[in-house]
């Protein structure tokens, strides 16, 4: 099951890089747009497409571990 835990780590930090990314985009001050901090968005339009990446790699993951453990377990019943 190492891989399984691999996999559920995998989707609590592909969840936390998204949160991350959306909330730094949700401060960007339109108001402001200009001055300060800036937002680069195509930065962060590539940050959350990885976030998807990883979190659909790592569904993968544990959907191919489901269906091994169930093949294990029609051999064995």
């Amino acid at each position: 099951m190492v891989g399984l835990t691999n996999a559920l780590q995998g989707l609590t930090r592909s969840q936390a890089q998204f949160n991350g990314v959306a909330d730094k985009i949700a401060r960007l001050p339109l108001s402001q747009f200009g001055q300060g901090d800036q937002v680069d968005l195509s930065t962060e339009a590539v940050a959350l497409l990885q976030a998807k990446n990883s979190f659909e790699a790592n569904t993968k993951v544990i959907k191919v571990a489901d269906q091994m453990e169930q093949t294990l377990l029609d051999m064995t019943g």
